[in-house]
Protein backbone atom coordinates (compact mmCIF):
# COMPACT_ATOMS: atom_id res chain seq x y z
CA UNK A 1 0.00 0.00 0.00
CA UNK A 2 1.55 3.71 -0.73
CA UNK A 3 -0.24 6.29 1.66
CA UNK A 4 0.04 9.42 -0.54
CA UNK A 5 0.08 13.04 1.08
CA UNK A 6 -1.97 15.31 -1.49
CA UNK A 7 -1.08 18.30 0.52
CA UNK A 8 -2.90 21.11 2.62
CA UNK A 9 -4.86 23.15 -0.23
CA UNK A 10 -5.29 22.57 -4.06
CA UNK A 11 -2.09 22.51 -6.21
CA UNK A 12 0.38 21.15 -3.41
CA UNK A 13 0.63 17.38 -4.51
CA UNK A 14 4.28 16.66 -5.24
CA UNK A 15 5.78 15.10 -8.07
CA UNK A 16 6.15 11.85 -6.58
CA UNK A 17 2.72 11.61 -5.14
CA UNK A 18 1.42 12.72 -8.71
CA UNK A 19 2.90 9.66 -10.34
CA UNK A 20 1.91 7.55 -7.42
CA UNK A 21 -1.87 8.63 -7.80
CA UNK A 22 -1.51 8.56 -11.63
CA UNK A 23 -0.40 5.21 -12.03
CA UNK A 24 -2.44 3.17 -9.46
CA UNK A 25 -4.67 0.60 -9.81
CA UNK A 26 -7.00 1.85 -6.85
CA UNK A 27 -7.67 4.65 -4.97
CA UNK A 28 -8.81 5.72 -1.27
CA UNK A 29 -8.96 8.76 0.76
CA UNK A 30 -11.58 11.23 1.95
CA UNK A 31 -14.24 13.09 0.39
CA UNK A 32 -11.10 16.29 0.25
CA UNK A 33 -7.97 14.48 -0.27
CA UNK A 34 -10.31 12.81 -3.27
CA UNK A 35 -11.38 16.28 -4.68
CA UNK A 36 -7.28 17.59 -4.11
CA UNK A 37 -6.02 14.64 -6.22
CA UNK A 38 -8.70 14.51 -8.66
CA UNK A 39 -7.14 15.83 -11.82
CA UNK A 40 -4.62 12.86 -11.95
CA UNK A 41 -6.54 10.00 -10.71
CA UNK A 42 -6.87 7.53 -13.92
CA UNK A 43 -8.52 4.86 -11.96
CA UNK A 44 -11.68 4.23 -9.80
CA UNK A 45 -11.71 6.37 -6.52
CA UNK A 46 -13.45 5.17 -2.74
CA UNK A 47 -14.54 7.37 -0.53
CA UNK A 48 -12.72 6.05 2.77
CA UNK A 49 -14.89 4.21 5.27
CA UNK A 50 -12.08 2.69 7.30
CA UNK A 51 -9.55 4.86 8.41
CA UNK A 52 -7.72 2.39 10.12
CA UNK A 53 -6.48 1.17 7.05
CA UNK A 54 -7.37 -2.66 7.70
CA UNK A 55 -9.51 -3.50 4.87
CA UNK A 56 -7.91 -1.46 2.11
CA UNK A 57 -6.58 -3.47 -0.17
CA UNK A 58 -2.60 -3.74 -0.16
CA UNK A 59 -2.22 -2.42 -3.94
CA UNK A 60 -3.89 0.15 -2.99
CA UNK A 61 -2.88 4.17 -2.98
CA UNK A 62 -4.68 5.77 -0.22
CA UNK A 63 -4.56 9.57 0.12
CA UNK A 64 -3.95 11.74 2.97
CA UNK A 65 -4.47 15.29 3.46
CA UNK A 66 -1.64 17.09 4.10
CA UNK A 67 1.43 15.02 5.38
CA UNK A 68 0.45 11.40 6.21
CA UNK A 69 2.80 11.56 8.99
CA UNK A 70 1.35 14.90 10.60
CA UNK A 71 -1.97 13.72 12.21
CA UNK A 72 -2.54 11.59 8.86
CA UNK A 73 -3.04 8.27 8.17
CA UNK A 74 0.60 7.65 8.30
CA UNK A 75 0.13 6.15 11.89
CA UNK A 76 -2.08 3.38 10.28
CA UNK A 77 1.10 1.98 7.85
CA UNK A 78 2.11 -1.19 8.44
CA UNK A 79 5.39 -2.92 7.82
CA UNK A 80 6.64 -2.37 3.64
CA UNK A 81 3.93 0.38 3.04
CA UNK A 82 5.24 3.42 1.24
CA UNK A 83 4.63 6.72 2.63
CA UNK A 84 4.84 9.70 0.13
CA UNK A 85 5.06 13.42 2.23
CA UNK A 86 2.90 16.08 1.61
CA UNK A 87 2.98 19.78 2.16
CA UNK A 88 1.02 20.23 5.35
CA UNK A 89 -0.77 23.14 7.06
CA UNK A 90 2.64 23.30 9.29
CA UNK A 91 4.85 24.01 6.45
CA UNK A 92 2.20 26.56 5.39
CA UNK A 93 1.31 28.19 8.58
CA UNK A 94 5.51 28.56 8.93
CA UNK A 95 5.93 30.02 5.90
CA UNK A 96 3.31 32.41 5.54
CA UNK A 97 4.01 33.60 9.18
CA UNK A 98 7.95 33.28 8.67
CA UNK A 99 8.68 30.92 11.40
CA UNK A 100 11.10 28.68 11.20
CA UNK A 101 10.15 24.53 11.79
CA UNK A 102 12.69 24.04 14.03
CA UNK A 103 11.52 26.49 16.70
CA UNK A 104 8.09 24.44 16.82
CA UNK A 105 6.66 21.90 19.84
CA UNK A 106 3.87 20.28 17.37
CA UNK A 107 0.77 19.00 19.08
CA UNK A 108 -2.49 18.06 18.03
CA UNK A 109 -5.71 17.89 19.65
CA UNK A 110 -7.35 15.21 17.99
CA UNK A 111 -7.05 12.50 19.80
CA UNK A 112 -9.82 14.19 22.27
CA UNK A 113 -7.48 13.92 25.49
CA UNK A 114 -7.48 17.61 26.01
CA UNK A 115 -5.67 17.06 29.31
CA UNK A 116 -2.56 15.87 28.18
CA UNK A 117 -2.95 18.70 25.57
CA UNK A 118 -2.51 21.49 27.84
CA UNK A 119 -0.20 20.55 30.06
CA UNK A 120 1.91 19.63 26.90
CA UNK A 121 1.43 23.33 25.45
CA UNK A 122 1.86 25.10 28.97
CA UNK A 123 5.16 23.12 29.38
CA UNK A 124 6.11 23.93 25.37
CA UNK A 125 5.46 27.46 25.95
CA UNK A 126 7.28 27.60 29.55
CA UNK A 127 10.04 25.89 27.84
CA UNK A 128 10.23 28.96 25.17
CA UNK A 129 9.08 27.21 22.09
CA UNK A 130 6.83 28.37 19.62
CA UNK A 131 3.69 25.55 19.34
CA UNK A 132 1.87 24.41 16.38
CA UNK A 133 -1.63 23.07 16.88
CA UNK A 134 -4.43 21.07 15.04
CA UNK A 135 -6.93 21.60 17.28
CA UNK A 136 -9.93 19.10 17.96
CA UNK A 137 -13.24 19.52 18.85
CA UNK A 138 -12.95 19.73 22.42
CA UNK A 139 -9.53 21.95 22.04
CA UNK A 140 -10.24 24.66 20.07
CA UNK A 141 -9.39 28.43 19.57
CA UNK A 142 -11.30 29.79 22.84
CA UNK A 143 -9.63 26.85 25.20
CA UNK A 144 -6.76 27.27 23.72
CA UNK A 145 -6.98 31.32 24.90
CA UNK A 146 -8.58 30.47 27.91
CA UNK A 147 -5.79 28.37 29.46
CA UNK A 148 -3.06 30.57 28.51
CA UNK A 149 -4.87 33.32 30.17
CA UNK A 150 -5.54 31.27 33.28
CA UNK A 151 -1.94 30.50 33.40
CA UNK A 152 -0.85 34.11 32.69
CA UNK A 153 0.95 33.15 29.61
CA UNK A 154 1.25 36.24 27.35
CA UNK A 155 2.18 35.03 23.08
CA UNK A 156 0.84 35.76 19.77
CA UNK A 157 -1.54 34.01 18.74
CA UNK A 158 -2.12 33.17 14.71
CA UNK A 159 -5.29 31.22 13.22
CA UNK A 160 -4.71 30.43 10.24
CA UNK A 161 -7.58 29.09 8.47
CA UNK A 162 -8.12 27.10 5.06
CA UNK A 163 -4.48 27.62 4.39
CA UNK A 164 -4.00 27.42 0.33
CA UNK A 165 -7.99 27.49 -0.63
CA UNK A 166 -9.41 30.65 -1.84
CA UNK A 167 -11.15 32.97 1.00
CA UNK A 168 -7.46 31.89 3.16
CA UNK A 169 -7.31 33.61 6.55
CA UNK A 170 -4.93 34.54 8.76
CA UNK A 171 -5.12 36.53 11.83
CA UNK A 172 -2.52 37.14 14.53
CA UNK A 173 -3.63 38.47 18.14
CA UNK A 174 -2.88 38.01 21.32
CA UNK A 175 -4.58 36.16 24.37
CA UNK A 176 -6.78 39.07 25.38
CA UNK A 177 -7.45 40.50 21.65
CA UNK A 178 -8.09 37.36 19.36
CA UNK A 179 -10.06 36.68 16.39
CA UNK A 180 -11.44 33.63 16.13
CA UNK A 181 -11.90 31.14 13.70
CA UNK A 182 -14.85 31.09 11.42
CA UNK A 183 -13.85 27.99 9.53
CA UNK A 184 -13.63 24.17 10.68
CA UNK A 185 -10.59 23.91 9.08
CA UNK A 186 -7.79 25.78 10.50
CA UNK A 187 -5.12 25.46 12.68
CA UNK A 188 -2.87 27.84 15.57
CA UNK A 189 0.38 29.02 15.54
CA UNK A 190 1.17 30.55 19.44
CA UNK A 191 4.82 32.43 19.14
CA UNK A 192 6.36 34.43 21.68
CA UNK A 193 6.08 38.05 21.39
CA UNK A 194 8.12 40.17 19.73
Amino acid sequence: MKIVGVGAGPGMLTGEAISAIENAKIIFGSKRAIELAKNHIRCTAYEISDYSLESIPENAVVLSTGDPMLSGLGKFAKEGDQIIPGISSMQLACAKLGICIDTLAIITAHSGDSDYVKKRLVDELRQGKNVFILPGTDFGVNEITGLLKSESISCNISVCERLGYPGERIFTGTVEKLHHNESGMYCVLISSPE
